[in-house]
């Protein structure tokens, strides 16, 4: 275990052994250090811990709360591992070329493991609310995770999110993007869950297939058919979901390092935003 303060935050590295996973996980936790009401303090859990690093977040999350332009926000960093492709899969199973086959011992370790950790070693009862996070395919296991946990999540943040993750190859001739991307077919085949909140980011410089040929990347296209599937669901747009497209914005982190913030107000504006 590492702590350091660093421009208003502290910053704890714990290395946290897993069970279900099989091996020791690392998580950065950014804590504020100026929180009068403890009961006030929300949860956000980060898929790809690591870019967070990268991006030099501590720096941004302690502006972001120095100025009160959002409110108390314990963060928790959590690193992927060397079987990534795997452990950031979906709980009902793999996709067609058998990716993530861990899916669901990933969440069993969010849920079952991690969270109990946060409890206890910060001594918070409970918190304001939790929300979980995540670029690429650490953003469909976020989505996944806080779909299939509604009584647990109530925000997700989805930055260039894997969600053409399919059970079928594209390229089959009987393929159908409603039936076969997993994700798109989860949120039709469930429920509205109230309460809920929904956050997209997508870049025009994503990537550059267009399965459908209709002149719009498949990322954006994946995004935008999920939110619809989940206006069909009841949520409503503006209220429920917010989406962000970046006209430069990339694959990439300092993509994401962009587009964070925004996230961040949008889930917990605090009253210096609000001036």
């Amino acid at each position: 275990m590492h702590t350091e303060i660093s421009t208003g935050i502290i910053v704890e590295t714990v290395a946290l052994p897993s069970e279900f996973l099989g091996r020791t996980v690392t998580v950065n936790f950014y804590l504020p250090t100026n929180i009068s009401r403890p009961e006030d303090i929300s949860l956000l859990l980060v898929n790809d811990g690591q870019d967070l690093e990268a991006m030099g977040f501590d720096k941004m999350i302690s502006y972001l709360s120095e100025t009160n332009q959002i409110t108390p926000l314990l963060v928790a960093g959590i690193h992927a591992g060397d079987d990534r492709l795997n452990e950031y899969g979906m709980q009902i199973g793999p996709d067609f070329k058998d990716r993530g086959t861990r899916g669901a011992a990933y969440q069993r370790f969010v849920i079952e493991e991690l969270l109990p950790f946060i409890y206890g070693h910060y001594k918070i009862t409970s918190f304001k609310e939790r929300a979980f996070a995540g670029f690429s395919l650490g953003g469909l296991s976020a989505m996944d995770i806080v779909w299939n946990h509604p009584e647990v999540f109530s925000k997700v943040g989805v930055f260039s999110g894997s969600l053409w993750w399919r059970s079928k190859d594209k390229d089959a001739k009987d393929y159908n993007g409603d039936k076969h991307r997993m994700m798109h077919r989860q949120v039709r085949e469930g429920s509205y869950h109230p309460g809920q909140k929904f956050f997209f980011q997508c870049g025009l410089l994503d990537e550059a297939e267009d399965r459908n040929k209709n002149g719009v990347i498949d990322s954006i296209d994946d995004t935008i058919d999920l939110m619809r599937a989940l206006l069909q669901q009841g949520y409503k747009e503006g209220k429920d979901m917010y989406y962000l497209q970046l006209p430069k914005g990339k694959h990439d982190v300092p993509t994401w390092a962009k587009a964070l913030p925004v996230f961040l107000k949008w889930g917990w504006r605090g009253k210096g935003e609000e001036q």
